[in-house]
């Protein structure tokens, strides 16, 4: 063959190349984990830490969008009406069960419209208060509490959110009075307590242990119904004096109801396969995560139960989202 001729065919064979390379890229699968709330809060920090790897193992790109407002519902309702193809999914906690029975009005069915795609682990929360508030610990925090009803604010990360109902739920078991202050993220709530502009919070592990050694704070008690292994030192808050008291969060990933099951058997089947990586599993444990995997079908069930607690817990708390 002549060298010319073979110099042009190779230089073609190359273009064509590039040509079929760049077309693959811009064809990439692109899935979407929606954040029903702002930077900062648990869903947020966990979506991000494993996002990169899910993606790799499945040969998309995983993108994480935030969509906050009303108390995790806003995104949420958004996942609920997107197409059940598996390219959206919402990384939903505790708030998602418990919204079904605080919201006198949601435009989605946190059981029917929604499968269970993949667990992701347990997060327990912590109630906290500012440093300045001369308290020690949470006997003498619900007794300052009682003896001014209705006169100290807490905040949470929004109306409905799982940091209020936490701390509605305490106050209910506890038989305290406290004005909620609503803000738009975790973050936001627990730099309100760090500011000394409310008296309460219960925030994640995830946006509460930072400040373990600040003084500007004082974290109380542990919500789990066992002492958290990532601080063994905080008592419950059924130790610390309020008895049958006990609300922690199941993480994991849903899909629009109608997704098909091949396609949320795959998704869980990646979810497990980047879970076992000790890079990623270090990345929870950082951030105060118990990870862990399950079936789809075993997490299904998982929600269904949650479903039934959380009525009890909002019952309990006396909340209602008109």
């Amino acid at each position: 063959m002549h060298k010319k001729n073979w110099t042009r065919r190779a230089a073609v064979a190359a273009t064509l190349g590039l040509l079929a390379a760049a077309s693959a890229t811009a064809q990439q699968r692109i899935i979407r984990i929606i954040v029903p709330f702002g930077p900062g809060a648990v869903q947020d920090t966990i979506a991000r830490t494993f996002n990169n790897e899910l993606g790799q193992v499945l040969g998309a790109s995983v993108i994480v969008e935030n969509r906050a407002g009303a108390g995790g519902t806003i995104g949420t309702a958004m996942v609920a009406k997107a197409p059940p193809d598996g390219n959206t999914l919402v990384l939903a906690a505790a708030s998602h069960t418990l919204a079904g029975h605080l919201y006198a009005k949601l435009p989605y069915d946190p059981i029917k419209d929604f499968v269970g795609v993949s667990y992701l682990g347990n997060s327990g929360y912590a109630i906290a208060a500012p440093g300045n508030l001369g308290v020690n610990n949470l006997a003498e925090y619900v007794k300052l509490i009682k003896s001014k009803p209705g006169q100290l604010n807490y905040a949470s990360a929004g109306s409905g959110s799982a940091t209020h109902m936490g701390m509605a739920y305490f106050l209910a078991k506890a038989g305290g009075d406290m004005q909620h202050i609503p803000m738009k993220s975790t973050g936001d709530a627990v730099n309100e307590v760090l500011a000394g502009r409310v008296q309460g919070v219960t925030s994640s592990l995830i946006g509460i242990m930072a400040f373990k050694a600040d003084p500007r704070i004082k974290i109380l008690a542990y919500t789990g119904s066992q002492r958290s292994k990532f601080m063994p030192e905080l008592p419950t808050v059924a130790e610390a004096g309020v008895p049958g008291y006990k609300f922690d969060s199941w993480i994991g990933l849903l899909a629009p109801a109608g997704t098909p099951k091949a396609e949320v058997d795959r998704i869980n089947a990646a979810v497990i396969k980047v879970m076992a990586d000790p890079v990623v599993q270090e990345r929870f444990v950082r951030l105060g995560v118990e990870a862990g995997t399950m079936p789809s079908d075993d997490f299904q069930k998982l929600l269904r139960a949650d479903w039934d607690q959380a009525a009890v817990i909002v019952k309990a708390s006396g909340a209602r989202i008109e």
